[in-house]
């Protein structure tokens, strides 16, 4: 918010108006006459109303213009730990090795901060906090403490180590501690919990030298983020780390630092093709890295706008998911000309001897749409898999059945989405992928019963702001294994919301946990039927096509029986 001051001046009623006056505006005399005694200029007064508005004055003007004989004229009226959202004109500038910011200071709370200032922000977001501080930014990781130390007169430069500079003396309030916990969602308690806390202390710089030294000097700035919490599943990895991270830094160009909490190096592994689209440094492990590391500024905390989103009027240039999304194909394109190059000279050491060739009838076109079936184990698994396979493959898709796992390399599994036309799985986080798909393309979730609500909010709403054509394939109580556990009337399968009302406990064993699915595949057919016309459609620019859902396995049938007369004769 703006800070405003009040202006003060000389008053001067008219003699023969002063009693009026005084009658219709009595409380305004008080401040007239405070006004009067600070400018020098006292009015005949009665006694013991003139101590009455010398102690008053005495205790405003000590409050108004105390902080200014303690930081200097040019300063904020207000010491500078009290900063708190400023004005857009006062906090205009660049972000410190960045890129403009388009207007967001007046949308983004703390996205501009004055030198030797602290702002956070723990209001505009459920979902996480976030502070900024800027100047001279210094870790202390046995003290679990990031440090903002200033001077009056200092220009908040690190000092290195050895160094010295000389500080002000002036008298100055005991340290400023703020608390975060950074990571992005600080409503689950229990979650939060196990997330290390951060003390952010900002204290003036009265010691100086060897005590609290520089190690390492950056001359960019810090962001500042936990890779605990929930870190292990991919919806989790992308909705609470990637994307936030993403929204965070982009700001700065690549020229930031980033200090993890609860660093795990089989994470920086297994993202650090993005990481090093975001910046052009090497991670601190925050914990482990006990060296004093100086920066000019650092985000503690990392921001979110939704389930797997990216909100365009919060971002520099106005970006959209669609330019993460193009991060990620920037990300990944370089190791995949690695993974096509290797897979060609296999090939080429595993090509036979030149034999006479025997013609074969392929299954499939090579131009066909391509396909990729998440598949699932245990819990959530399609007990049909392989009908539906075939099914797929009946139609005239070119089908890849993909297995993500914890250790499965991420470029690999965005070859095979970015490549393909349509994708089904059944919810979960494995359709976090839908990132991988090129908009456009088809994107069918199974959805079992009990998880209508998550289905929807979690991957069918961020797949429609991808641009893809969104097919939700809501299952029958019969599609169910529960089916053969309850009894057909009971609210299980008859009424999944009040089952699910119950908690997420409740949820989580039944729903979740305690399903698996057996697809109608003559039902689901019409689904894969009008996925196939819509790709179709697309790649001949023709919108025209009917959607009558017979048509196409027909039109796959005759181009069987072509074929199969064909190699007979």
């Amino acid at each position: 918010m703006g800070q405003h001051h009040r202006p003060y001046g000389h008053f001067q009623p008219r003699k023969g108006d002063e009693e009026q006056q005084q009658q219709q505006n009595g409380p305004q005399q008080v401040q007239r006459a405070c006004c009067e005694v600070s400018c020098g200029g006292v009015k005949k007064a009665r006694p013991r109303l003139l101590r009455l508005v010398l102690v008053f004055c005495l205790v405003s003007c000590s409050f108004l213009f105390g902080p200014r004989l303690l930081f200097g004229a040019d300063s904020n009226p207000l010491p500078f730990f009290l900063y708190s959202f400023g004005s857009a004109e006062d906090n205009a500038g660049l972000p410190i090795g960045g890129i403009a910011d388009g207007g967001l200071n007046s949308r983004v709370p703390c996205s501009s901060v004055p030198d030797n200032s602290i702002c956070c922000d723990r209001t505009s977001s459920i979902r996480t906090d976030v502070c900024v501080l800027r100047g001279d930014v210094r870790t202390r990781s046995s003290a679990s403490s990031i440090f903002l130390y200033s001077a009056a007169s200092s220009s908040a430069e690190p000092v290195p180590a050895g160094s010295s500079r000389k500080l002000s003396n002036h008298s100055f309030p005991a340290p400023l501690v703020e608390k975060i916990r950074p990571y992005t969602r600080k409503w689950e308690t229990s979650i939060m919990d196990t997330v290390e806390e951060l003390n952010l202390v900002v204290r003036r710089d009265t010691a100086g030298g060897d005590t609290h030294k520089c190690d390492v000097v950056h001359g960019v700035p810090a962001v500042v983020f936990s890779t605990g919490g929930y870190t292990g599943n991919v919806y989790h990895e992308f909705n609470d780390g990637i994307i936030p991270l993403y929204i965070t830094s982009r700001r700065y160009n690549r020229r930031v630092v980033f200090v993890m909490l609860e660093y795990h190096s089989w994470w920086v592994t297994k993202y650090g093709d993005i990481l090093s689209r975001l910046s052009a440094y090497p991670p601190v492990d925050f914990s482990s890295d006990k060296r004093t590391h100086c920066f000019p500024e650092a985000t503690v905390g990392l921001r979110i706008h939704d389930e797997l989103a990216v909100d365009a009027t919060l971002m520099p240039g106005n970006g959209t998911i669609l330019d993460f999304r193009q991060l990620l194909d920037d990300a990944y394109r370089p190791r995949i000309r690695d993974l096509e190059q290797e897979e060609a000279q296999e090939g080429e050491k595993a090509k036979p001897e030149a034999k006479e060739e025997v013609p074969q009838v392929p299954s499939v076109g090579t131009d066909a749409p391509k396909l990729v079936i998440i598949s699932r184990n245990g819990s959530r698994g399609i007990e049909n898999e392989k009908e539906l396979v075939e099914l797929c493959e009946e139609i005239g898709f070119q089908v890849d059945v993909v297995r993500p796992d914890r250790t499965s390399e991420l470029a690999k599994i965005y070859r095979a989405l970015n490549a393909s036309d349509a994708m089904i799985g059944v919810h979960g986080a494995a359709m976090t992928h839908l990132l991988f798909m090129r908009p456009g393309s088809v994107f069918i979730q199974v959805v079992p019963l009990g998880t209508d609500w998550a289905a929807q909010t979690y991957y069918g709403d961020p797949a429609v702001k991808m641009g893809l054509k969104y097919v939700a394939y809501k299952i029958l109580p019969r599609e169910s294994s529960l089916y053969a556990q309850y009894a057909k009337d009971d609210p299980v399968l008859t009424d999944p919301k009040s089952v699910t009302s119950q908690g997420w406990q409740m949820t989580k064993k039944i729903y979740l946990d305690g399903q698996t699915v057996k697809l109608d595949l003559n039902r689901f057919l019409k689904r894969l039927t009008r996925a196939y016309q819509h790709i179709v459609a697309r790649k001949m620019g023709d919108a025209s096509l009917s959607w009558n859902e017979n048509w196409l396995p027909r039109q796959q049938r005759e181009r069987r029986e072509q074929q199969r007369r064909s190699a007979r004769r």
